[in-house]
C-alpha cells in the first residue's frame, strides 16, 4: 500500500491574506487578527484592552465599515463599538457577554492553475491513503475529490473524511483513501486541553483507523502544528511542544493498547533537531522516513519553498512495526515551484509562476508492505 501525506494549502478559497503574492504581505493582517480575536474573547474589557482594540480595528481597515479589505466584524446583536463622526474607534462593550458576533477573515478564490496542479499532485501521487493538511472542510474536500481530481485524468478517492477543528481560517486535516482502504474508527482530539484551559492543537489531531487491502490495521494521526508564522517566537515554540508533547502522549497509549502499526503524519512547522519537536521525535520510538534506507528525497533535503534543511517541517513518522515495512518512498516536488536559476526539479507545464504551484509544500510518499 501506498501512504502519503499533502499540505494542499486549501483547495476552492483561502483567507486574502494568506492568499497576497509573499508572506510578508500577509502576515501584518494575520498578526493583528490574532490580537484583536484575543481580546474580544476577554470576558472583561479594561481600559488598555479597549484602547488596543481600537488601534488594531483601525489597523486591519475597519475604521469606516464593519468590512475591510481583509476582515469581517460581524456583530449580531448587542453593543460593541461606536464610530464617532470625528473619527476613530470607541469600545462601549464591559466585556465579551455585553455583544454577539465574531471576527473572521475574508476569504478570495484560489488561482484556477494552482487549484488543478493540487489536483494533479494529489492524482499522480498514486496513494491508497492520503493525508490531507489545510482543507477548508469535509464537503469542500469532497467537491475537490469530486470535481477537480477527475478534470485532470484522476480517479477520485472513495473514503474522504475532515473533523473540524480549532482554526478559524478553514485550514483543517483530513484523510482521503481508495477503494479496499475504509476509513473505520476515529477519534478527536479537538477537546484536549492545556492547564490553562487552551485547546493544546492549533486544528485537531484526528486518528484515523484503516482496514488494508491486506486486512492489517493501521492507525492515521494527522497533524497541522502551531505555525512560526505569526506571533512570537517564545509562544508559538511553548504551544508546538505542548502539541508535541500529547501527540507523544496519544502514541504511547496507543502502543499499550496494542497497535502495532501507527504512522504520525502531517506539517509540523518545524525543523527535526528543533527543542519543540524534541519530545515527539527524540521523546518516542517514533521513525523519521527520511532516515530509511529505501527513502528518495530527491537530492533536497527539505519539503517546503526552496526545500534546504531548515525547510524540513512535513513529517511521517512512523511506528516502529510499521517502518519495518517499508519499502521505498519519497517526495513529489511537481507541483511545487522550482525557482529559476536553475531550475530545481522538473514540473508540470502548465506551472510557469509563483502563484500556480499546487502548493508550497512537497508531498511525502511512502511504500509500506501491508
Amino acid at each position: 500500500m501506498r501512504l502519503a501525506v499533502y499540505n494542499v494549502e486549501n483547495l476552492f478559497d483561502r483567507a486574502k491574506a494568506m492568499n497576497l503574492e509573499t508572506w510578508a504581505e500577509g502576515r501584518p493582517v494575520l498578526e493583528s487578527f490574532a490580537a484583536l480575536n484575543s481580546l474580544l474573547g476577554q470576558v472583561n474589557y479594561g481600559d488598555d484592552a479597549k484602547k488596543n482594540m481600537a488601534g488594531l480595528i483601525i489597523k486591519l481597515g475597519l475604521e469606516k465599515s464593519d468590512t475591510g479589505p481583509f476582515v469581517i466584524l460581524r456583530r449580531n446583536r448587542g453593543g460593541l463599538l461606536k464610530r464617532p463622526k470625528t473619527g476613530g474607534i470607541e469600545i462601549t462593550a464591559a466585556g465579551r457577554a455585553d455583544w454577539v458576533g465574531s471576527l473572521e477573515l475574508r476569504d478570495a478564490p484560489i488561482n484556477e492553475f494552482a487549484m488543478r496542479n493540487t489536483a494533479r499532485v494529489m492524482n499522480d501521487l498514486g496513494a491508497d491513503v492520503l493525508g490531507v493538511v489545510e482543507a477548508e472542510s469535509r464537503p469542500v474536500l469532497s467537491a475537490f475529490n469530486l470535481e477537480i481530481v477527475p478534470a485532470v485524468g484522476g480517479a477520485p478517492f472513495r473514503h474522504v473524511m475532515v473533523i473540524d477543528g480549532n482554526d478559524e481560517r478553514g485550514i483543517d486535516v483530513g484523510l482521503m483513501s481508495r477503494d479496499g482502504y475504509p476509513i473505520g474508527a476515529m477519534r478527536s482530539h479537538v477537546d484536549d486541553r492545556l492547564p490553562n484551559g487552551e485547546a493544546v492543537f492549533s486544528r485537531d489531531c484526528p486518528e484515523f483507523e484503516i482496514t488494508t487491502a491486506g486486512g492489517a490495521r493501521l492507525l492515521v494521526l494527522v497533524n497541522h502544528l502551531k505555525s512560526k508564522g505569526y506571533g512570537g517566537k517564545a509562544a508559538s515554540d511553548a504551544k508546538r511542544r505542548a502539541q508535541a508533547e500529547r501527540i507523544a502522549v496519544i502514541y504511547a497509549g496507543l502502543l499499550q493498547a496494542g497497535a502495532e502499526y501507527i504512522a504520525v503524519i502531517g506539517d509540523f512547522n518545524d525543523t527535526p533537531d528543533s527543542a519543540p519537536l524534541t519530545p515527539l521525535i527524540a521523546g518516542t520510538s517514533l521513525k523519521d522516513i527520511f532516515l530509511h534506507p529505501a527513502f528518495d528525497n530527491g537530492g533536497y533535503p527539505g519539503t517546503f519553498g526552496a526545500c534546504a534543511a531548515a525547510n524540513k517541517i512535513d513529517y511521517m513518522l512512523l511506528s516502529p512495526a510499521l517502518y519495518a515495512r517499508v519499502q521505498a518512498g519519497g517526495v513529489f516536488r511537481k507541483g511545487m515551484w522550482p525557482g529559476v536559476r536553475p531550475r530545481k526539479w522538473d514540473t508540470y507545464d502548465e506551472l510557469t509562476r509563483p502563484a500556480e504551484a499546487g502548493s508550497d509544500h512537497g508531498a511525502l510518499w511512502v511504500d509500506i508492505d501491508l
